[in-house]
């Protein structure tokens, strides 16, 4: 398992660097508002469909939720981008005895409330427009690990370009009242998809 990285100096370059490249990138970044407890870590699930997915819900945080942000991502890619493990990444290799180590990790990281760890339970990138969302099994395991000392948060983000040279990205967040509201991983994955399919029926129906 490769853990983020702590370097004062860096991790305020990694900060500066992300909010720069995602503006320079899109043309607009949208959410909508919800409540956020400051008493309660929060566990953001999100669509995993691009290279952008965690710097968009970087900015997300930084500029609403305003927690440490941590996310949870393939070992592979961390290696590939070591830079991003200064920004709040850790690794999970799903085909390793090092996974229990990773899901430790992150139910870890929710004890404290300054904390949000991002998770892609899809595990793997797809389109940004599918119709069935699927969670592998990891992402329960850390919800019944951290039992209910944080905030759940779905967000679903699409990318669309419109009129606009460069693409807009929005992102729509639910904030979900009580973590117990789901007895197993079948009941999450179907509030999500639910989540899911209201964000693209709104996303489809943008008239210019």
């Amino acid at each position: 398992m490769l853990y983020d990285k702590k370097n004062f100096f860096i991790n305020r370059f990694m900060h500066h660097y992300i909010r720069w490249i995602v503006g320079r990138h899109f043309h607009k970044l949208s959410f909508n508002s919800i409540d956020v407890d400051p008493q309660k870590s929060i566990l953001l699930i999100g669509n995993h469909f691009s290279f952008w997915d965690g710097l968009i819900l970087y900015c997300v945080n930084d500029q609403l939720l305003k927690k440490k942000l941590h996310v949870m991502m393939l070992e592979d890619t961390a290696r590939k981008t070591p830079a991003l493990r200064y920004a709040g990444a850790f690794s999970v290799n799903k085909n390793s005895r090092d996974v229990l180590q990773s899901i430790n990790y992150a139910a870890g990281l929710l004890d404290d409330p300054q904390n949000l760890v991002l998770i892609f339970p899809q595990g793997k990138l797809y389109s940004n427009f599918i119709d069935q969302i699927h969670f592998e099994k990891g992402i329960w395991r850390i919800i019944e690990q951290a039992q209910d000392k944080f905030g759940l948060i779905f967000s679903t983000t699409f990318i669309q370009y419109l009129k606009h040279k460069k693409p807009t990205a929005t992102v729509y967040l639910k904030s979900i009242e009580s973590n117990s509201a789901y007895k197993n991983i079948d009941e999450l994955t179907k509030a999500y998809q639910q989540h899911y399919d209201s964000s693209k029926q709104s996303e489809t129906e943008i008239i210019l």
